[in-house]
C-alpha cells in the first residue's frame, strides 16, 4: 500500500478547501440571480395588474357609450313615429 504523507494529505484538504469555496461562490451567485428573477416577476405582475385595471375602465366606458348610442337611436326610431308639426 502506498505511504499517505502528511504533505499529501494537506495538499489533498487544500484542493478540497478549494473547490468548496468555488461552490459557496457559485451558490452565492444563483442565490442573486434567483433575486433578480423574483423581483423582475414581481414588477411584471404589478404591470399586469395595471393593464388589468386600465382595461377594464375603457371597457367601462365603452359600456356606457353603447348604453348612450342606444339610447339615442331609440329616441330619433321614436320620433319618426310622433306627430310633427
Amino acid at each position: 500500500m502506498t505511504d499517505v504523507t502528511q504533505e499529501l494529505l494537506h495538499e489533498l484538504l487544500r484542493r478540497t478547501h478549494a473547490r468548496f469555496d468555488k461552490l459557496d461562490h457559485s451558490i452565492s451567485e444563483l442565490r442573486s440571480d434567483g433575486l433578480v428573477i423574483r423581483s423582475q416577476l414581481h414588477n411584471m405582475q404589478g404591470d399586469i395588474n395595471n393593464l388589468h385595471s386600465t382595461f377594464a375602465h375603457i371597457e367601462h366606458r365603452l359600456d356606457r357609450i353603447e348604453n348612450r348610442l342606444e339610447l339615442r337611436e331609440l329616441a330619433e326610431a321614436q320620433a319618426r313615429f310622433e306627430h310633427q308639426p
